[in-house]
This record gives C-alpha cells, sequence and structure tokens, in this order.
C-alpha cells in the first residue's frame, strides 16, 4: 500500500477543517479533486474515515485513531524535506576535518575562521593527529578531508596540493649555529639531535635527507614535533623540522633557521577518499582551501 503525501495531507486538512469547502480551499484544490483523493485514500485504507453530513464534515472513530499518526508522519516529512533544504543550502550540517598538528597549529585556524564566517551553521570537527593517521582517518571515512605531507601511496585517495614546505634547523638559543643567518644540514647533524620515532614519515625523510651528509647522533626520539621543541628547549640537542613548525618552536623560545639548498622540501595538501563524494559542506570547504592557496 502506497498513500501518497498528497492525500494524507488532504486528510489531515479535511481533519481540521469544519466542511470539504474550507478544506479545499485551504489547499487550492477544487472540491470534486479533494473527494477524490480523500476516496482513494480510504479504498487504501479499506474503509471510511469521514462522516458527511449537509453542514459539516467529521472523523469516524477509525479516523480519529489516524489523524494524530497521519499528522506526525506529514511533520516528520517536511521537517526532513525542511533539513535537506538547509543542508544543500549550507544554513546547517557538519564536517569532520583530520589535520597534521604541524598544519592544525599554524594555517588551520586561519582557514576555519574564514570558512566559519562565511557559514557559520556549518558545526566543525577537528581531528589533530599525526600525519599517518589523518590519512587513516579519511580512509576510513571518520573525516572527509585531511590535511598532510603528500602521502608517498596514495590508493584510494585523492591528493590536491597547497603549497611546497621547506623543513628548518631548530636550535636552542645559546647554541653555537642560534646567531647564523642560515645553516647547512652538514652543520645541523654534527650535533646531537632529537628525533622522531623510528617508522614516521618525517624520521624517514630526515634520514633520506642526511644520506651523503652525515649520520643521525639521536639523543632521543618522540612521537610529536612538539615534543621535539620541548627537548630543544632543554638543550638536549637540535633537529629539522617542517617549516609549519615555525611559530609553535619560536613559542617555546627557540631559534629556527633556514637551511641551505633546501635538502628536505615536501608538498603539502588536501585528501579526500576516492569512494564517493563529498558532502555540500565538505566540496565548500576544499574549495575554499584551494582558493586560499592558489
Amino acid at each position: 500500500m502506497a498513500i501518497s503525501y498528497r492525500n494524507m495531507q488532504a486528510f489531515v486538512c479535511v481533519a481540521e477543517s469544519a466542511t470539504f469547502a474550507e478544506a479545499a480551499e485551504k489547499l487550492h484544490l477544487t472540491q470534486p479533486a479533494l473527494s477524490s483523493a480523500i476516496k482513494k485514500m480510504e479504498e487504501q485504507l479499506g474503509g471510511k474515515l469521514f462522516s458527511r453530513s449537509t453542514r459539516r464534515v467529521s472523523l469516524t472513530p477509525e479516523g480519529e485513531t489516524l489523524f494524530p499518526t497521519a499528522k506526525r508522519l506529514l511533520n516528520d516529512w517536511d521537517e526532513a524535506f525542511q533539513d535537506m533544504q538547509n543542508l544543500f543550502a549550507m544554513n546547517q550540517g557538519k564536517l569532520t576535518i583530520a589535520a597534521m598538528p604541524s598544519f592544525a597549529e599554524s594555517c588551520l585556524p586561519g582557514i576555519l575562521k574564514r570558512f566559519h564566517g562565511m557559514h557559520p551553521n556549518i558545526r566543525l570537527r577537528v581531528l589533530d593527529v599525526v600525519m599517518e593517521a589523518t590519512i587513516t582517518s579519511v580512509l576510513s571515512g571518520e573525516a572527509e578531508i585531511g590535511f598532510t605531507f603528500e602521502p608517498e601511496l596514495k590508493d584510494g585517495l585523492i591528493y590536491h596540493p597547497l603549497f611546497v614546505d621547506d623543513f628548518i634547523a631548530v636550535v636552542y638559543p645559546e647554541h653555537s649555529l642560534a646567531q647564523e643567518a642560515e645553516v647547512s644540514l652538514q652543520a645541523v647533524l654534527s650535533y646531537p639531535f632529537v628525533a622522531m620515532n623510528r617508522g614516521s614519515a618525517v624520521r624517514r625523510w630526515t634520514e633520506e635527507a642526511a644520506e651523503g651528509r652525515g649520520a643521525l647522533n639521536i639523543v632521543t626520539e618522540t612521537g610529536q614535533l612538539g615534543s621535539v621543541g620541548q627537548f630543544i628547549a632543554q638543550g638536549m640537542g637540535v633537529s629539522v623540522v617542517p617549516e609549519l613548525c615555525r611559530a609553535q618552536m619560536k613559542s617555546k623560545g627557540l631559534v629556527c633557521l633556514p637551511l641551505k639548498e633546501k635538502p628536505l622540501s615536501k608538498s603539502v595538501g588536501l585528501i579526500q577518499h576516492t569512494r564517493g563524494s563529498l558532502s555540500v559542506a565538505a566540496d565548500a570547504f576544499w574549495k575554499h582551501c584551494a582558493a586560499t592557496f592558489s
């Protein structure tokens, strides 16, 4: 049985009116068309919904039973339809974004502020996780969009580059390199080194850049670039980190130095899953980010 929205609406309107003529006027229908709609619904249900007299129309006991349910169904349908219109019009909705901490702390706040100003009713959720977890979050569907260095394996991913990050050297203020305008990677490698954990992309890239220039004299390892800065601030060693971390490192009182010849540069960009389409909010955010860095 498939009772149409139009016939259900006709039933509720007649139930809330004194006469068919009044209901027909509210619905902008002719009385014969309204009577036909009610008759069809009664035939589908198998019984009378209204008792008719010369002066007014009233619900039968069966109609009284149906009325609250029919009204609720119409309200639910109207609300669902309005919700979908709001989603497409960006008047409501939510968007989950994953971002590696270096990006989340540097570039992302400004991007989110501008996007929120344009779409204040979109609720934003940020997963502040390491690069590998950012990729996993997008592949699993936990986040629609991720900010990360360009993945070496892009299976299941669409990658859009935003800019190139040139890694920098970080030293504590009392270090002998602190007064230099720029330093070579070879010079940095001659000192005790604070490294990211083995297995991380930054650790692997640093080791690759060090080949032919020296060996990493690692004194401590950690899983977060923020912790790298904390250890350097204690005078434990020096390191090489993404330019994205400059503000974070400077906030700890550390000195950031350009590396001569830019031995370590990586593309930073957006990722999304190849499966399916982005939501309206995610698509707008993706385009906003691409335009920001174009």
